[in-house]
Formats: C-alpha cells, structure tokens, sequence
C-alpha cells in the first residue's frame, strides 16, 4: 500500500552516539570544559579560541568528543554524554564544627551559607564547574566562610556587607586568564571572615621556597 511507513528492519538501525545530534546544553557544557582546560593550563588562548567556535556550531556528539578528546574528563561528564544537571540550590548550615565542599564535587547556580559559628570551606580547585556563573547567599555571623580557587575563577564581594569583621580576596592571576566561572557573593558579616584565595603552599613547597599551585610566572 502506498504512503505507509515500513516498519524498521534488520538493516535499519539507529544512529551510533557519536552521530546523535547534540543540544545547546550539550554545546554549552563542553564549552566550559575547555574553559576550565584553559584556566589549568592545558589550552593555549589560541586553542581556546579555536575550540571554542567549533563547539558552539558542533552539531553530534561526535563533534564535540573531538574537541576534548585530549582533555581530562571531569567523572560523570563523558564529552559525548548527556550533561548532568548541576542542583539549583544547595544549603549549607553550620552552627559549630565545620563543613566542606572539595575534591569533585559538582558546583550548583546557587548557595545559601548560614555559619552561626564555625567554619565552612568551599574548595573549586578539582570542582566539576557546568556553568559559567554561581550565586552565593553568605550569612556569617561569627566564624568563617573560604572560597579556595584556581585562576580563572573570579569572586566578587562587592554585595557584602560588614559589621566587624572582614572580606579578603586574592587572585594573583592576571586578565590575561580565561574566565571559567564567575562568583557572585552577596549577604552580610557579622564578626566572621570571608576570605577568597588559591590554595597555600605545602609543608615542603614552603621549605623549598617553591611558588604555591597557582603563583604567577615570573616576567
């Protein structure tokens, strides 16, 4: 009978992964791959450049596998895969003691930090960074809140207000790094501290008089 579909036979078969066309989401997640691929280094701004146009106009999965092919892949985050949806929120309420966020974690568009009295830790050295902003609601009335970071990791505190404490941001990285995330804090301080800063040197880089992970290069 004409105008009927023939069901799918043994030689149709569906399209492999790599030809499965891929979604703006999927374009934008590999896009900030190559940004934190970038940030550490492993991507000249000429390759990052380069890269980046192709991803924004791939149109498989297999396209975009080949532009991070030769990058170190964040765990759960396959270049050709479905992107994992990073949380919307995450709360984070301490009274006493402490509580920390490091290794790879997956950063989510928004966090609530409540310190009464403590400390919280938020380290994005190895964090699975899926999007190229967060928002952080800091309510530290004594205690401390420390964001550690990596260059390309831009932490904004002009929304803070302070009472008797303080705020401290340091980047040693220059302009020149690409920015991979952009972290906006907002909210109040009562006694405590917030501070922003790469992570310290060990024991031995110390003894050693070696640069920390992530000092500038010497002119």
């Amino acid at each position: 009978m004409t105008g009927e579909v023939a069901p799918l036979g043994r030689g149709d078969e569906a399209a492999p992964p790599d030809g499965l066309r891929a979604s703006h989401q999927d374009r934008d997640r590999v896009a900030e791959l190559l940004r934190t691929a970038a940030g550490d280094g492993r991507l000249t701004a000429e390759e990052l450049d380069e890269r980046l146009e192709k991803a924004l106009t791939a149109r498989t999965y297999g396209e975009l596998a080949a532009l991070s092919r030769d990058l170190p892949a964040a765990p759960g985050f396959p270049a050709g895969g479905p992107a994992a949806e990073p949380k919307s929120l995450v709360r984070i309420d301490r009274r006493s003691g402490s509580a920390k966020r490091d290794g790879r974690w997956l950063v989510p568009q928004r966090i609530e930090v409540r310190v009464t009295s403590g400390h919280v830790k938020l380290d994005f050295t190895e964090a699975v960074i899926t999007q190229s902003s967060l928002q952080i609601d800091a309510d530290v009335s004594s205690g401390s809140l420390k964001l550690v970071t990596k260059p390309g990791i831009v932490v904004d505190t002009d929304d803070v207000a302070v009472r008797s404490g303080s705020v401290k941001v340091r980047a040693p990285w220059g302009p020149e790094v690409p920015v991979i995330l952009q972290v906006q804090v907002s909210g109040k301080v009562g006694s405590g501290h917030i501070t922003a800063r790469p992570p310290r040197r060990n024991f031995w880089q110390w003894l050693l008089r070696h640069p920390g992970p992530y000092a500038p290069a010497a002119p």
